[in-house]
């Protein structure tokens, strides 16, 4: 186990999240590439869908991308959306969990956020991680891990 990094990123609103300030609750970090895409839409949805299991599990859940404040909005608003998005526009954060790789598409070479998920301890110790995290019943299994905390 490892000492997660800290940040602090704003939120829609403007207020900001500090990680340790979560502490001693555990905390599920997600980093996905970008708003109202696919892939990001059914994760985003998924945890908001199931973030009163997560808070009956004492758990956060925080959803991180480089995307503007006002873009985080727009998608909150027209996906419904019950989680926090936070703004790493600056990718600090994304390159501190090392989810801001060089990506490959349509033999396109190119950097982004590689979807992954962080589960944090009440110590603020990383407990788990998925890269490269296939959407359909992932919500599930990090649910499963908190509730193994």
């Amino acid at each position: 186990m490892t000492d997660a990094p800290d940040f602090t990123l704003p939120q829609p609103g403007g207020e900001t999240v500090t990680l340790s300030d979560q502490r001693p609750a555990p905390v599920v970090l997600f980093f996905y590439p970008r708003d109202n895409t696919p892939g990001c839409t059914k994760e985003a949805v998924g945890f908001s869908d199931s973030l009163a299991d997560f808070d009956a599990a004492g758990a956060r859940v925080f959803g991180i991308s480089k995307d503007s404040l006002a873009s985080h909005e727009k998608f909150r608003d027209k996906q419904g959306l019950g989680v926090t998005l936070l703004s790493d526009a600056d990718s600090d954060a994304c390159e501190r969990y090392g989810v801001w790789k060089e990506k490959n598409m349509y033999g396109k070479t190119f950097f982004g956020i590689e979807r992954s998920t962080f589960l944090i301890d009440g110590a603020g110790r990383i407990v788990r991680e998925w890269r490269k995290v296939k959407v359909p019943g992932h919500v599930e299994e990090v649910l499963n891990a908190v509730r193994a905390l």
